[in-house]
């Protein structure tokens, strides 16, 4: 296994070395240094478009390059962190001038990432961080995300507590593990909130439905379900008014705009701010900055807030997720 590897990770040096030499730049120029006055490309490399966030996200992105004049190739590694290297080549042999990583899976996409920087090629990542190799992260404090919605949930179920189910997000991912830490941290002040943990659904609201399926038969007490994205509270917000359960409390973290619009009847009691559209701007305005050669901060914030009953009505609008502006 071992001289497969190292024969693998030569493979991608030398075709590393095989793209560079087909740059049309010149010589000794370095990617990092585009001219003011050059179009920079962009290659974004994203998760999956099987979720609405990351297809907002990208749009998002590219109303930023497009804005800035710069080109946008995209690729979709569909979930799978082997196509999604492969996908990262595929760019870098493109001749893009900084690489947008979304990964599939932050330690599985280092053959990517040292791929690019064989290439003098800078990397942002968006969304999820990667232990090492980017030159910036964009994305938001999911600790925060998960614990607002935690601390509004307990708040919803009172002193008498209950049993909270947790639809989790992706396995091994830093985002599912920050939002279930923010939301275990934000229940910690209630010891009569029991959370069962659920399995992964991967953000999307096929898997979260047939989940919540068993999950509601197996536990028949439960008193609230939280999932780690909007799409997959909703799925379990339909499996239980199919149920006529309309007792269970339900929350998520992304802001989508069908949750938000579901909160006046009070089943639907929290989600947390994470428009797609503007982490996707600002992740790709770094991209340019970085491929100017410009400094950039290792790590950016893009902000959040909780959103509740009380005051859901003012995010509401034509948008598919909600805005902290509206």
């Amino acid at each position: 296994m071992l001289r497969t590897f190292l024969i693998g990770v030569t493979a991608v040096a030398v075709t590393v070395v095989s793209a560079c030499s087909v740059s049309t730049g010149p010589a000794g120029s370095s990617s990092a240094d585009k001219p003011a006055g050059d179009q920079v490309v962009i290659g974004f490399s994203q998760v999956t478009q099987q979720s609405p966030f990351y297809v907002q996200l990208k749009n998002g992105a590219q109303q930023a390059a497009d804005k800035a004049g710069a080109k946008l190739l995209f690729a979709d590694a569909n979930g799978d962190v082997t196509k999604q290297n492969n996908d990262i080549q595929d760019l870098i042999t493109r001749g893009v001038d900084v690489l947008l990583i979304n990964p599939v899976d932050p330690k599985g996409v280092a053959a990517g990432i040292a791929a690019a920087k064989a290439a003098d090629i800078p990397v942002i990542t968006v969304d999820r961080p990667v232990p090492s190799g980017a030159a910036s992260h964009v994305g938001r404090d999911n600790v925060k995300m998960g614990e607002l919605v935690g601390e509004r949930v307990a708040q919803a179920l009172g002193d008498a507590g209950g049993k909270v189910i947790e639809i989790q997000g992706d396995a091994g991912g830093a985002v599912a593990r920050d939002r279930s830490k923010g939301f275990h941290q934000g229940v910690a002040g209630n010891s009569k909130i029991k959370i069962v943990q659920g399995p992964y659904c991967d953000y999307l609201r096929a898997k979260a439905v047939t989940a919540m399926q068993d999950l509601l038969q197996a536990n028949p007490d439960v008193k609230a379900v939280y999932a780690h994205n909007d799409d997959m509270a909703m799925g379990a917000l339909q499996v239980l008014r199919e149920n006529r359960r309309t007792d269970v409390k339900v929350a998520g973290v992304d802001g989508l705009m069908e949750a938000v619009k579901a909160m006046p009847d009070g089943q639907y009691v929290a989600t947390a701010l994470n428009d797609p559209i503007g982490e996707g701007e600002l992740a790709a305005q770094t991209a340019i900055k970085a491929a100017r050669g410009e400094q950039v901060q290792a790590s950016i914030d893009a902000g959040t807030a909780l959103v509740g009953p009380a005051d859901a009505t003012k995010y509401v609008g034509d948008t598919v997720f909600a805005q902290s502006s509206s």
